[in-house]
């Protein structure tokens, strides 16, 4: 008596086996509305995606992470010895620092009657309130550093050159803002280094032309260094200046994408 052959599926005898009903209960899943609204088309989630040029394509457009990067890549541009990663560390660190930023603010007093104070129990009687504070510190040292070298990489290698000039300009623009988040920081310790950078830092732009001393009045909230002062460099630390970083780490993000991958010319 001839043996019935199978239906390709299992072990030849007509039985499905465990991986053969996953598989079907798989597509059936990758194959339904609530999937397929998701996950776009050419997601290397979605039902019968094939490796093509296309679908590869679609992958870098359709992915929140991946559309940052431009489609298509030189082949160098994708070495870390090029680039060193410098632009990617300095958006990790500036990630920490705002985390670490967070931990800080439900410790922190900006008044000069309990700001030095905070800052001492941070250290003695928080937990890990010495290590998220240190770790706070290095990366705002470690993110001058990494941005400005990015910027030397940058300039050397002539990625500022048509059509990134307009990119060059936003760097220069975040070059700017991350010093302004270190100074900022670097006060609100509230302690003698703090008062005397705030002093000279309100009399260097209290020599603005025109609204010089406008300028010096709004920064000290009033004729002289006091509570109003902290208040006011610490709303700059912690809100004004991150959120207008962000907004041009954004456009800065657009237009290496759009003005064609990570690096510029050889």
């Amino acid at each position: 008596m001839a043996r019935r052959p199978g239906n390709g599926n299992g072990n030849g005898n007509g039985h499905r086996t465990m991986g053969d009903r996953m598989t079907e209960v798989g597509d059936k899943v990758r194959g339904s509305q609530a999937w397929t609204a998701i996950f776009r088309p050419g997601s290397i989630f979605r039902k019968g995606y094939t490796d093509s040029p296309r679908n590869r394509s679609y992958v870098i457009m359709n992915s929140l992470l991946y559309h940052l990067h431009p489609v298509k890549v030189k082949r160098h541009a994708v070495k870390v010895s090029y680039t060193l990663c410098l632009g990617g560390l300095s958006f990790f660190l500036f990630i920490i620092l705002t985390v670490t930023g967070i931990f800080l603010m439900f410790f922190y007093r900006p008044t000069s009657a309990q700001a030095w104070s905070d800052i001492q129990n941070l250290h003695t009687g928080v937990a890990f309130g010495l290590l998220v504070r240190n770790m706070h510190r290095w990366a705002a040292h470690l993110m001058v550093l990494s941005v400005f070298l990015h910027m030397a990489r940058v300039f050397y290698h002539g990625a500022y050159k048509p059509p990134r000039e307009f990119n060059w300009v936003i760097g220069v623009i975040l070059l700017t803002l991350t010093l302004l988040l270190s100074f900022t920081g670097y006060l609100l310790p509230w302690d003698q280094l703090a008062l005397w950078a705030v002093t000279v830092g309100t009399n260097m732009m209290g020599y603005t032309p025109v609204f010089g001393t406008q300028v010096k009045f709004v920064l000290l909230g009033g004729v002289e260094i006091g509570t109003d002062t902290l208040l006011r460099w610490y709303v700059l630390h912690v809100l004004f200046v991150p959120f207008v970083t962000v907004i041009f780490m954004a456009i800065h993000f657009w237009r290496v994408r759009k003005d064609g991958g990570i690096s510029g010319p050889l």
